[in-house]
């Protein structure tokens, strides 16, 4: 209870309850809880709305010991709500009950209550200094890895906001997630400033300053955005999101792959965009987070917000059709090499490859013979040329033969007459 209202400041007992013991039935313990607390001078009543809900701070005391229970786990806690009066009339100043602040209250507490972030993963009125030195500051941030969402920025709207405001806002979002890491190298920071479009094709997201700040996504694209509208009307909502699609596009929008294969890639690359999803306060405590409330920028339908979240036309699909596409084209390329290999004239078979590259290379083509024939042809011609080159060698080196005596004892035969 100490730690809720550390980190949300103010909190009727209803979200309290569904903050800190979202399975119980009812929020009778919690209202025990808080009594008390009270007894304890850790908490107290600040206001009491219209509707008779009783709103809960901490007191200076309860602030000192949830402010000991939470730094330690690196967790900010909000200011002291202090009790100040007003000199000539004795009122209680301050207590007007922010309706912003108790939407986005309300808001981590149906998060919660779905199982989307533990009530230490929550953080209000979070910084995102730009370069400009501008901080952009999210109503709330969620950090549920659970429940298959890392990280979610929240941005709760009571109607009070113009359209585009809010498209400025996811604007300064989108130029966050694109600043570099402070201790980015010297020659990315000269690379990014010489290129606008470095950043987009050069700089992992690890080299960034958001992921100095939260942990990876687990998807595609920058920080996932969440935009919750509140106490407004459906009309009012399709307007904000038609102006949010249009004038925000370049921000949220996946772009074509680039690509050998761009009519076979029908997939998306959301690597640079901001996911952006947007449901209402009022359909998350009706449904629940976790149930279907959820609409994607450029989708039609609603859906959990994981799903909402997730991109099936994205970077796996691209995989799968990258490696189709890449296969059919070895197929392609295959087929019509085949189609252009020599056959032999002499034969009629195909050339191997190797005899194909002995008639092709230059090095190897002088020595290739004929080359309208195949390897075994060829190796016979080379064999009868051997076989010929062998012949006339030995030809070459065997010794004369001695001439024929035509009358072999005609010299005899007068030696013994004059003897």
């Amino acid at each position: 209870m100490l730690q809720a209202l550390g980190i949300f400041q103010r909190a009727t007992a209803d979200q309290l309850w569904k903050l800190t013991r979202p399975d119980n039935r009812h929020d009778k313990l919690t209202r025990d809880n808080l009594l008390d607390l009270e007894d304890h001078h850790l908490v107290r009543i600040e206001s009491v709305q219209e509707d008779q809900r009783q709103v809960w701070v901490l007191t200076a005391k309860g602030h000192r010991e949830a402010k000991q229970l939470l730094e330690p786990k690196g967790i900010r806690v909000s200011a002291l709500r202090k009790q100040e009066y007003d000199p000539d009339t004795g009122e209680l100043l301050g207590t007007g009950y922010d309706d912003h602040a108790a939407a986005v209250t309300l808001t981590a507490a149906e998060l919660h209550r779905a199982g989307i972030g533990h009530r230490l993963g929550f953080q209000t009125e979070v910084g995102h200094r730009l370069g400009n030195g501008f901080v952009q500051r999210a109503d709330l941030v969620v950090r549920a890895p659970e429940a298959g969402v890392p990280v979610l920025l929240l941005e709760i709207d009571r109607r009070t906001e113009d359209a585009h405001d809010l498209v400025a806002k996811l604007r300064r979002y989108w130029e966050w997630g694109r600043l570099l890491a402070p201790d980015a190298d010297k020659r990315t920071v000269d690379l990014v400033r010489s290129r606008p479009d470095a950043i987009d094709q050069l700089v992992d997201h690890e080299k960034r300053l958001w992921r100095r700040a939260y942990p990876p996504t687990g998807r595609e694209g920058l920080v996932p955005l969440a935009f919750v509208f509140a106490d407004t009307t459906k009309a009012k909502v399709d307007n904000t999101v038609k102006v949010l699609e249009e004038a925000g596009r370049r921000y949220w929008a996946p772009r074509r792959y680039e690509t050998y294969y761009e009519e076979a890639i029908t997939a998306k690359d959301y690597s640079q965009a901001v996911p952006v999803v947007f449901t209402t306060l009022e359909q998350l405590t009706e449904h629940g987070a976790d149930a279907a409330v959820w609409r994607r920028l450029g989708r039609k339908d609603e859906q959990t917000l994981t799903d909402a979240l997730d991109n099936p036309d994205g970077d796996a699909l691209y995989r799968r059709q990258y490696a189709r596409a890449e296969a059919e084209d070895e197929r392609r390329r295959a087929a019509e090499r085949e189609a252009r290999r020599p056959v032999c004239t002499r034969c009629g078979r195909k050339f191997t490859d190797k005899r194909w590259e002995e008639i092709s290379v230059h090095r190897t083509a002088v020595r290739a013979g004929d080359k309208s024939v195949c390897g075994p042809c060829h190796a016979d011609d080379v064999a009868r040329e051997e076989a010929a080159a062998e012949a006339a060698r030995l030809e070459a080196a065997a010794p004369p033969e001695p001439e024929d005596d035509p009358e072999p004892g005609r010299g005899r035969g007068w030696f013994r007459r004059r003897a």
